[in-house]
């Protein structure tokens, strides 16, 4: 545990999870994001899939995970049986970040009306991706650069230096996939995730290893697989799941822990295509032996197995000393 509070950043990018190469043969990875892999804390977050959800529309998806990210998840479906309507994200009514964490301040950054929306209606302070970047000047710097810079700012993070004090205790960046399959085919999928590793790229080189930002601030990259409704065989949690379906042997299984909340077992929880989420601040969290950021990496070598979704905030929350401690 650190000597003083964290301060956080979270990268969460919708949909890239599918967009990941598979690992490479026989060595590291050459991708910041399989860098920043290689110092963090990797595992899942699995998530609850509701029944009335067919999936396919990214913005649906993006609100149902941040909904779960940010423990909301039971307000939209406060109905428990089967099929219950869904209520309007727009209409949700739960108390606000700052009541719920100690006075949390947070900020949203996003280019999606409906994530703003939602993120405001939650107690965040929300800011536009491409007005964010306009903010920290025209200089040489990429978009992306920028973006992350200005993240930092709010922080409390400028040129190197820690400042006493920050406008914000945690920044959530929304990384949106902004070039279809559709439209431009692998070149365009190859562009979403070129985005996000410049992303990661320029947060590993504001707080590089050994700096004091480093120490000070807790950074999660999470992706999703979105809807993830087809090939439910891929990308298990819980290996060889579909050839025991009529097993004997599932019964001796023990119930996973993240498929439990609050004591009670979730009967919506799906085992296959979870957030793949790594975590990294210097002296704080353990390094594990992922060397990529991938599925295939995180089950085999990653320090964790899984969490639910809805326990993610909390656990950041702790890190700020917003939140008491949780489970072991």
């Amino acid at each position: 545990m650190a000597d003083k509070p964290s301060r956080a950043l979270v990268l969460y990018a919708a949909g890239h999870a599918a967009l990941l190469p598979r690992p490479a043969a026989g060595g590291e990875g050459k991708s910041h994001l399989d860098a920043f892999a290689s110092l963090a804390s990797c595992g899942f977050l699995s998530l609850r899939t509701p029944n009335d959800v067919d999936g396919g529309d990214k913005n649906i998806d993006t609100i149902l995970e941040l909904a779960q990210l940010l423990d909301v998840y039971d307000g939209l479906y406060p109905a428990k049986d089967a099929g219950a309507a869904q209520v309007d994200p727009r209409d949700l009514v739960v108390p606000k970040l700052s009541e719920r964490f100690m006075g949390l301040r947070a900020a949203m950054v996003t280019n999606c009306p409906g994530v703003s929306s939602f993120a405001a209606n939650l107690g965040f302070s929300v800011f536009g991706s491409e007005d964010f970047a306009v903010q920290s000047g025209s200089d040489s710097s990429s978009k992306d650069t920028r973006i992350i810079n200005l993240a930092f700012g709010l922080l409390g993070f400028l040129e190197g230096i820690v400042k006493d004090s920050s406008e914000f205790d945690l920044v959530f960046v929304h990384v949106a996939m902004e070039n279809t399959a559709s439209k431009l085919g692998k070149l365009g999928m190859k562009t979403d995730l070129n985005r996000l590793d410049k992303l990661v790229a320029a947060v590993m080189e504001a707080a590089p290893v050994g700096s004091a930002i480093a120490t000070r601030i807790h950074v999660s990259v999470i992706c999703s697989y979105g809807s993830a409704t087809e090939k439910k065989e891929e990308s298990c949690l819980i290996l060889n799941s579909s050839t025991e379906t009529d097993s004997d042997l599932k019964l001796l299984r023990p119930r996973q822990s993240y498929t439990v909340k609050a004591g009670k077992t979730l009967d919506d929880v799906r085992n296959h295509h979870p957030m793949l989420l790594a975590q990294w601040q210097e002296g704080v969290t353990r390094s594990d032996l992922a060397k990529e950021f991938s599925f295939e990496e995180f089950i085999k070598r990653a320090g964790n197995f899984a969490m639910l979704a809805e326990r993610f905030l909390h656990e950041v929350a702790f890190k700020l000393w917003k939140a008491p401690k949780y489970g072991a």
